[in-house]
């Protein structure tokens, strides 16, 4: 499926005539770029525009039933998260954690939906440098609670000893190097986007760029396989597999929640352990993670208070 649509592909999409496609370009905030000087448009921002802007929007058919011991998490890959569902399960019998590697757009859906209790997500707002409230807005019927999972390290991932010599995201085209990527659904994709359109370097010419995997260390393991020679991924991967890193920058790590379910037990429970001891052991057991400001309400604050 091809990810950049033309205007007459576009116009067709929307069963409109071409000149409609700039006006909605211009009055209705339809996603376009014009990086190669012609109006392309990313298939999954179109997609999502039709469905932001569709009105009546059908409540969910099955609610999330009330809590009854499963707890629901939905959202963005996370080797820390992954390690502290498992403390939660060990921790707390007769509870059981599970969770859906979705990314943090598929996370943001599953909360809207009403199919999971948590999503997980660290979308970057280009604008203003902040995390996740403009796409909370923009996917979710009413605010979250967000509360901080942690801060960790973005980057590239290259092969040990770096033997392209890849020192920026401009590099991976001068040097012409394999690339393994991530789905279009997750925060790191979104990330590893931006560098590249502030670099100047169109992702469809880079070798590899359409081969997408599901976690940060499957990114990793390609690069460790030969597979590929750079890949976009957390520090704590390349620390794991001995592969090299090459900082894109440092990220704020979410839990959002509905309101309504900000004091379920499991939620409860689960938010608990982000303060306990063997939390921040396991953090520290891991490369490239901050979690001074684990389990702390970033919004809204009122949401500790009982409803």
């Amino acid at each position: 499926m091809k990810n950049l649509l033309s205007t007459k592909e576009v116009a067709q999409l929307l069963s409109v005539n071409e000149k409609m496609v700039y006006l909605l370009i211009a009055e209705k905030g339809l996603p376009a770029t014009k990086v190669t000087g012609k109006w392309l448009f990313p298939r999954h921002l179109v997609e999502r525009w039709i469905e932001n802007s569709t009105q009546n929007f059908p409540a969910a058919t099955a609610p999330l039933p009330p809590y009854h011991g499963l707890l629901i998490m939905a959202g963005s890959d996370d080797p820390l998260l992954e390690q502290t569902l498992n403390l939660f399960n060990r921790s707390h019998p007769g509870q059981l954690a599970v969770y859906g590697n979705v990314g943090s757009f598929g996370g943001l859906r599953a909360l809207r939906d009403n199919l999971c209790h948590l999503a997980s997500s660290h979308l970057l707002q280009e604008e203003d440098g902040d995390f996740n409230f403009q796409f909370a807005a923009e996917e979710l019927p009413s605010p979250p609670a967000v509360i901080n999972f942690c801060f960790r390290e973005q980057g590239l991932l290259l092969a040990k000893g770096n033997p392209l010599a890849i020192g920026s995201v401009a590099d991976l085209a001068r040097k012409k190097a394999r690339v393994v990527n991530r789905p279009l659904s997750t925060g790191t994709r979104l990330l590893f986007e931006q560098r590249l359109h502030q670099a100047g370097v169109p992702g469809k010419k880079l070798t590899g760029y359409d081969r997408e995997v599901a976690r940060h260390l499957d990114v990793g393991l390609e690069i460790l396989a030969g597979r590929a020679d750079a890949g976009p991924a957390i520090r704590a991967v390349a620390a794991l597999l001995g592969l090299d890193f090459l900082p894109l920058g440092r990220e704020r790590f979410d839990l959002l929640i509905a309101r309504e379910r900000f004091f379920d037990k499991g939620v409860q429970l689960f938010l608990g352990l982000l303060h306990e001891p063997p939390f921040r052991q396991l953090a520290q057991g891991l490369a490239g993670y901050d979690v001074s400001q684990s389990g702390r309400t970033i919004f809204p604050q009122e949401a500790t208070d009982n409803p």
